[in-house]
């Protein structure tokens, strides 16, 4: 305020008024209220993760094909999705061989729904020595505002066949919760040299509102 003061003393208004607007670039046009959303509908065997998962074959991202949408989202989704799996540091995240998936089983994907032939894991812990398996599927994709995505997802041991964490969320963009969570992670991971950003692109943008989504369903995985 001193700064300010003095400074009448000699600029012209313009000139302090620019001087202000200055200070706000790179702050968000309005404040992030709220908590952001939880996802409930998650299931963890225990709270902490088995020592004997180190490395997760993930599977690839699944979705009803007849859907347009949705097969246009599992395109740009899925790398986003094993990004956000990797940054967990959870265990060594590798993708499935589809070409050997196709040729011991006929298909190079399956998702956790099916009945699964019955030496699947054991044929995946011979072809990438996994722990785990990672089944995933697209059930969701609005890539107009409001945003929506909704996953389904299940972790499996791969010795043992029990299911570690499984989860079935919607995030949909149009919810106050689900926006509030979203513009705090961009704020979060959006933050560079200048400071945050000024516009809310993530209300705009799938594959960013699909990072948000990931991450936030990805921290409800069992703490290592």
């Amino acid at each position: 305020m001193n700064l300010i003061l003095k400074l009448r003393g000699w600029l012209p208004a313009c000139v302090i008024c620019s001087f202000l607007a200055g200070c706000a670039i790179g702050t968000p046009r309005d404040l992030v209220r709220g908590k952001g959303y939880r996802p409930q509908n998650v299931y963890v065997d225990a709270a902490v993760q088995p020592k004997k998962i180190r490395r997760v074959v993930v599977l690839p991202l699944v979705c009803d094909e007849q859907n347009i949408a949705l097969d246009e989202g599992r395109d740009e989704l899925e790398p986003v999705l094993i990004s956000e799996l990797i940054k967990t540091k959870k265990f060594e995240v590798i993708s499935s061989d589809s070409a050997f998936l196709k040729d011991r089983t006929s298909r190079p994907d399956w998702s956790s729904e099916e009945i699964l032939p019955p030496e699947f894991f054991a044929l995946l812990r011979e072809n990438s020595g996994c722990d785990a398996v990672l089944f995933t599927r697209l059930t969701i994709f609005r890539a107009y505002p409001p945003l929506a995505i909704g996953w389904r997802a299940r972790l499996v041991d791969a010795q043992t066949g029990r299911t570690i964490w499984a989860a079935d969320e919607v995030f949909d963009g149009g919810e106050a919760a689900v926006e509030s969570g979203a513009r705090r992670h961009q704020l979060t991971e959006e933050r560079g040299p200048a400071g945050a950003p000024n516009e809310w692109f993530v209300q705009n943008s799938p594959s960013k509102f699909g990072q948000y989504t990931a991450a936030r369903l990805l921290a409800t995985l069992p703490s290592r």
